[in-house]
């Protein structure tokens, strides 16, 4: 019954893998993972300030409560709604912890990959994964910040018809940027043009675009 119960384990989470998604038709042109102390250090450095003065705003409060001895001039019901209190207060703090915490977790369960069909997105704490067609995408769009120059990781940002994603610390975002640009352009060509209703040639590819003073002399 342990080696059954191990076994379905496995398969379970062999299922989120990126690999067991992947259709026989379908080949992988990139994956990877972000850049791990990239982004454990953006976990960090993200809601840092806020959480920091969240959390000094907060203990002052409860420094000035101990140290004044309110505590033992309330009661047992009034101590515990002001505990209760000041942990739902402290929601920030909580949720910027906890993504230190997790920081590292996160990172193991990420992955990225284009296809030739679509980009893959594994992510998560109980791992999910996304699908996003190249049909679907309106923009894609590349973010160095600061920090990410110093680490060499930039944040890739996909615009599609319903929302917006993000594959993040990406080592050599440009060239990256630049192969999912040209992915996409190729397989919405080959998805609106197949190649039997192509022309030998085409007249529209040799435009030349003169010069707007002259177009208005003219």
């Amino acid at each position: 019954m342990d080696k059954y119960n191990k076994a379905l384990k496995c398969n379970e989470m062999s299922i989120n893998k990126i690999d067991d998604f992947i259709d026989k038709d379908e080949n992988v042109l990139w994956r990877e993972k972000p850049k791990k102390s990239a982004f454990i250090w953006s976990k960090i450095l993200t809601m840092l300030p806020f959480a920091l003065l969240w959390i000094l705003f907060d203990g002052f409060f409860i420094f000035m409560l101990i140290h004044n001895n309110i505590f033992s001039q309330l009661g047992i019901v009034f101590t515990f709604v002001i505990v209760i209190f000041f942990l739902i207060h402290l929601t920030p703090f909580w949720i910027w912890l906890y993504n230190v915490i997790t920081a590292s977790i996160q990172h193991k369960n990420i992955e990225y990959a284009f296809t030739t069909k679509r980009i893959i997105i594994r992510y998560g704490i109980f791992v999910d994964l996304k699908n996003v067609y190249y049909m679907d995408i309106q923009s894609v769009n590349v973010k160095v910040g600061l920090v990410d120059r110093i680490l060499k990781v930039g944040d890739i940002y996909i615009k599609t018809t319903n929302e917006t994603i993000a594959l993040l610390d990406i080592k050599d975002p440009y060239k990256v940027l630049n192969m999912l640009q040209k992915t996409v352009n190729d397989i919405k060509t080959d998805m609106h043009f197949p190649n039997d209703l192509r022309p030998s040639t085409n007249n529209g590819y040799s435009t030349k675009y003169e010069n707007i003073e002259k177009i208005e002399k003219k």
